[in-house]
């Protein structure tokens, strides 16, 4: 029995605790459904600032899991929030700007709920 690579792990872990399907982690990386399912099987790996991105989304998904079910936490990604400008948290994490992202959830551990 061999491992599960990483890359595929991570996004198995995007789509139970994140809701996040093949079609959300492509536009997520700028890359096509096909490319996904080929990081998924093994059979190709991402760019390394992708897989970068893609550990900082799997990050954050896994933190907001711990109070949201994966519907939950897959519309809070994509919402607009008020404590981020406007700006909805999945671009913010693609933009290479998850520190703010990481900034709220800092405060949702400390029960100034969101």
């Amino acid at each position: 029995m061999t491992a599960e690579k990483p890359v595929a792990r991570f996004l198995n872990d995007l789509e139970i605790a994140g809701g996040l399907k093949g079609v959300d982690i492509a536009n997520f990386s700028d890359v096509s459904k096909a490319t996904v399912s080929r990081w998924n099987n093994g059979h190709k790996s991402p760019h390394p600032k992708t897989q970068l991105a893609i550990s900082d989304l799997h990050y954050v998904v896994m933190r907001l899991s711990e109070y949201y079910s994966a519907e939950e936490t897959r519309a809070w990604l994509y919402a607009i929030h008020p404590q981020l400008d406007g700006e909805r948290a999945i671009d913010l994490i693609h933009q290479d700007r998850s520190e703010e992202v990481l900034n709220i959830l800092d405060r949702l551990d400390a029960d100034a709920y969101i």
